[in-house]
């Protein structure tokens, strides 16, 4: 998906995670994805099978939650195993104060 970054014009193309359910809005949540993987955060994590989700490279979840019309997304590279949804479900639970 191509990121808009705060304060500035400038977008990139990122890999993130769709966590929304379906839904009537064309806003999607998402999750963004480094292969940054050293100095992870608290509730960051890297993806157990990275290779599943059509990425390139040893890949982590950064925390972080954002709202993004659907027309930046530009393509879907794969899915997540079951262990790594799980993750990312106790991850956001986690950022949100809800465990």
């Amino acid at each position: 998906m191509q990121y808009p970054f705060s304060g500035v014009s400038v977008q990139k193309v990122r890999p993130a995670v769709v966590v929304n359910a379906p839904h009537v809005s064309h806003d999607l949540l998402v999750v963004p994805l480094t292969s940054k993987t050293t100095s992870l955060l608290k509730g960051e994590f890297v993806l157990t099978d990275w290779t599943l989700a059509g990425l390139n490279v040893v890949t982590a979840v950064k925390r972080g939650i954002y709202t993004v019309h659907q027309s930046l997304i530009i393509k879907r590279l794969g899915k997540l195993s079951h262990a790594d949804s799980q993750k990312i479900e106790v991850a956001l639970k986690e950022w949100l104060g809800m465990s």
